[in-house]
């Protein structure tokens, strides 16, 4: 496809998406379909009018997904219910490195006994694929700052979360391929990829959502207040946390979420924010101490919800790009055995097994439990590792193998879970 063809695709289908809004969110499925839909059409599926090769252009698809993740990643943090406690995030915790350990086990146990992958291949299969995805499973996740339904807290924080856990997974697969150092015994890929990717991750990201919290509410509370560009702001502060978590070895993607999680709860603890019957911290600041003391009896705005309408805009056109060229990234020869194969497996054994025994014991009804064993949604974050590992030098067949069941498994997972979702989540709220 040429340029100009380009643009009237991408312009006609965010006209219709934006014109059709209130349409499409009373039909029965995600808006996710309607993309993925007219991807397969144009592309080599159907009509071949365009073809998007995903190893020939990994280096530009791993920017793209690595932008649309980390919007994500930010958009749900932000959103999370604080403070954070033990008792409220320990289920999405398991969930996050019990569930995803348990998967990416079986995934590749199934790999190498019925695929005949090598095991390494295996646990990098297993990694790309056992991340559930913050970008494409708006539907189930935490709808506004505040939300206090805990399965969509559930589902939202186990997202924001895993992208940060599924990496160890994604580093061993690459080090028993030989693309990656792990050390003799593995102690190198334990201390720096598990030990301190992950905790520094943690405390890079909140450190620096702490620090801007309490310096935009000192400029925005003082006597001469200063004016703040919200969406500027938040979009600083992914890439500050990404840089230094990249460079200094942590998961960007676990930091990113956890700074959206500081900043919010930095910003409410600031305003005096009074709690609800959950305990939470109320995001309606029209009720705090900051807003009680005000002459105007109004608070100073948070960053954390002045960036939010932005970064959710962004989010949206980020899915219609890639879901559109997800469809031309699908040719013809991906749809086999194999692929169905460890789709099915993926939906209907090692997310709810992994699900159930991740969950076991704590206080989340089996009602919550069944919902979250079934809505594990693949996407836009599957296809970052996928490209991340090809640019580590994944061997060209192997990461055509691959790219065929990653890409088949989305697939599937958009049109199951996005047709199941909202016949499911309604009948869940109104029994509840």
């Amino acid at each position: 496809m040429t340029n100009t063809q380009w643009f009237l695709l991408i312009g006609v289908l965010m006209l219709a998406r934006g014109l059709a809004a209130t349409t499409i969110s009373r039909l029965p499925f995600t808006s996710a379909i309607v993309y993925l839909s007219a991807g397969l059409i144009l592309g080599p599926t159907v009509f071949n009018i365009f073809n998007f090769d995903p190893l020939e252009q990994s280096a530009l698809l791993e920017v793209l997904t690595e932008i649309a993740v980390l919007i994500s990643l930010f958009s749900a943090g932000v959103k999370m219910p604080v403070p954070v406690t033990l008792k409220r995030w320990g289920p999405p915790i398991r969930l996050a490195w019990v569930s995803m350990t348990i998967t990416v086990g079986l995934i590749a146990v199934f790999s190498y006994f019925v695929l005949g992958l090598p095991i390494g291949a295996g646990i990098l299969l297993g990694a790309i694929l056992a991340p559930t995805d913050p970008v494409l499973a708006t539907d189930v996740q935490i709808r506004h700052p505040g939300d206090m339904d805990q399965l969509r807290f559930t589902l939202t924080s186990e997202a924001g979360m895993n992208d940060g856990s599924a990496f160890p997974f994604v580093m061993l697969g690459l080090g028993l391929l030989g693309l990656h150092e792990v050390g003799s015994f593995g102690e190198k890929w334990a201390v720096v990829d598990v030990i301190w990717a992950t905790l520094g991750a943690v405390l890079i990201g909140w450190l620096c959502g702490s620090l801007l919290g309490k310096l935009g509410w000192k400029l925005r509370s003082g006597e001469n207040k200063h004016e703040v560009l919200d969406d500027l702001v938040g979009l600083g502060l992914i890439a500050v946390v990404y840089g230094l978590s990249v460079g200094l070895k942590a998961w960007g993607f676990l930091a990113v979420f956890f700074a959206g999680v500081a900043l919010r709860q930095t910003e409410l603890t600031l305003a005096g924010a009074p709690k609800n019957r959950q305990g939470m911290l109320d995001g309606d600041t029209s009720k705090s101490v900051a807003a009680i003391n005000s002459p105007t009896n109004e608070a100073p705005p948070t960053v954390s919800l002045g960036a939010l309408v932005f970064k959710e805009h962004l989010e949206r056109l980020s899915e219609l790009t890639l879901v559109l060229l997800l469809g031309g990234m699908l040719s013809l020869d991906a749809w086999n055995w194999r692929s169905f194969g460890v789709a099915l497996f993926l939906f209907f054994v090692a997310r709810p097994v992994s699900v159930l025994i991740g969950l076991a014991g704590t206080s989340t009804t089996r009602r919550i439990r069944n919902i979250t064993a079934w809505f594990g949604v693949r996407g836009i974050g599957s296809v970052y590792y996928l490209m991340y590992a090809i640019q580590h030098g994944l061997p060209h067949d192997l990461g055509r193998e691959l790219t065929h069941i990653t890409l088949v498994v989305i697939v599937m997972s958009i049109f199951i879970h996005g047709t199941s979702v909202k016949p499911l989540m309604d009948r869940f709220w109104r029994s509840n």
